[in-house]
């Protein structure tokens, strides 16, 4: 099995309306390329955009820009992860919706780690990382997300991992270079999973292209011997467009069944200092929350 996922790398137009718009184009587009999943940049309702406080775009979970792509999900018969600026008491949130192939709303994330040294203080930070059973044509795909800077923390992707994702869709906005792109191909080796990444392209503030996607399989049998790999499937220029991601399901399955890396050998008795909330410097911050 194959599941093929579109990295939306987009630029924003500046208004919801146009947002969506593009949106639903660019979702077309990318269902008569081959895609089964969409996978939008953060934040795509307002091009990752929002006042210091964040009035005036935050919108509802059941808003019509968001039933818009509910819709041409079932239509298209094609997964589609959208982004948005979620109204959300007391703060809005940063948050990702999944549909599925029959328009069925299945995933519901907001951003855990938000960027409180900057903007994302205004925002409210998700309290877990959920995974879905991703019902597709072909075979059910385990499913988690995690948004820009979650990835940042090895625990993001490490207890999507734990809780049975296959695939972590990762919607960004920030210059992707050489250490964040090895970031994620270390969260990808490591947990023995696929991550898919979508940037905004150059030309959004901040951003500049290099959407990625990794399969995780550090180690394959070639010509009769084991050796190392890059598990890079795919990595986007700089500029705007729809870049497709194949991940070889079946054969990503196999190798998680006999490789060493995962849930295969930790000592989690061991990890306590991981959940303690303690912070010595040099790491102490005022703007942190905990």
């Amino acid at each position: 099995m194959e599941l093929v996922v579109a990295l939306l790398q987009l630029l924003p137009t500046g208004t919801l309306e146009g947002n969506l718009e593009k949106g639903l184009f660019a979702c077309r587009k990318a269902r008569s390329m081959g895609a089964d999943v969409a996978l939008f940049p953060e934040m795509w309702s307002t091009g990752y955009q929002f006042p210091p406080q964040g009035d005036g775009p935050a919108i509802p979970k059941d808003h019509p820009f968001l039933q818009a792509f509910q819709g041409l999900a079932k239509e298209l018969s094609m997964a589609i992860g959208i982004t948005y600026l979620e109204e959300f008491s007391p703060l809005p949130r940063n948050s990702f919706a999944l549909f599925d192939f029959q328009g069925q709303r299945v995933l519901d994330y907001a951003k855990v780690h938000t960027c409180d040294f900057e903007d994302e203080y205004a925002l409210t930070p998700g309290d877990s990382f959920p995974v879905t059973t991703l019902e597709t044509p072909k075979d059910p795909v385990q499913v988690g997300c995690m948004i820009c800077y979650d990835r940042e923390f090895p625990e993001s992707a490490r207890l999507l991992m734990l809780g049975g994702a296959e695939i972590i869709l990762t919607p960004n906005a920030c210059p992707m270079e050489i250490n964040r792109i090895s970031q994620l191909r270390g969260r990808a080796y490591e947990n023995m999973l696929g991550i898919a990444t979508v940037n905004y392209p150059m030309g959004h503030p901040d951003c500049n292209g290099h959407s990625t996607a990794f399969d995780g399989m550090a180690y394959l049998e070639e010509n009769g011997q084991i050796e190392g790999r890059d598990t890079l499937v795919l990595e986007a220029g700089e500029g705007e467009g729809i870049y497709l991601a194949p991940f070889p399901l079946d054969q990503m399955r196999q190798y998680r069944e006999s490789e060493v890396h995962g849930n295969a050998y930790r000592r989690p008795n061991l990890y306590q200092a991981l959940t303690s909330p303690k912070v010595s410097p040099p790491f102490v911050r005022k703007d942190a929350r905990r």
